[in-house]
């Protein structure tokens, strides 16, 4: 899937989505750290890039921004044992936003369907997420009322991170997307 028109090389597609892997990896350093009884979670700007990356690029290359760009922070942030899980589900989340945004009528883009592929997205990675860490938490042994209490502040914080993300993705990409249609570096997508 090229996410440029027939005239640009696929290096501009590997070179956008380097480049937004990199504003994941940056976004999420930008953090606000939240205890969690022995566990860590954290609010911060990673999941705004990873939006925007399915948005831009599409399914794919925005997955692959998205998901290698969180990986990498895992891996040196000090959550590498989750690093898999984040590379899949990362993706997923920006290929879901991707998929609804670039899917159908290319020049019936309206805002409605932008928000929706926003929200669909970061609530695919809500509901993995929260899965995954309810399913490892029985798995290593903790009792149900403490799972329970982890997963709910681990809730909050993760829907706290899909409104923000959500809420500045869209006009993000509405504005950028601007941008590179006047330099003739524009996406597929129409206003």
């Amino acid at each position: 899937m090229k996410i440029n028109s027939n005239r640009q090389k696929a290096t501009v597609n590997v070179a956008l989505t380097g480049l937004m892997g990199a504003l994941v990896i940056v976004g999420t350093y930008l953090n606000i750290p939240i205890p969690v009884l022995g566990d860590k979670t954290m609010i911060s700007l990673g999941n705004v890039f990873c939006i925007l990356s399915g948005l831009l690029l599409g399914p794919l290359y925005g997955g692959a921004a998205a998901g290698i760009g969180s990986f990498i922070f895992d891996l040196v942030g000090g959550w590498a044992s989750s690093a898999p899980f984040t590379l899949v589900f990362k993706f997923i989340m920006a290929f879901v936003c991707g998929s609804i945004a670039w899917g159908g009528d290319k020049s019936a883009k309206k805002l409605s369907r932008l928000i929706l592929a926003a929200v669909l997205g970061s609530l695919s990675y809500c509901a993995l997420y929260l899965g995954y860490s309810y399913v490892k938490e029985l798995l290593i042994g903790s009792a149900v009322q403490v799972v329970n209490i982890k997963i709910a502040t681990k809730a909050a914080t993760t829907f706290t991170n899909a409104v923000i993300a959500d809420v500045v993705a869209v006009p993000l990409f509405i504005t950028l997307r601007r941008a590179l249609a006047r330099n003739h570096i524009g996406t597929n997508l129409q206003e």
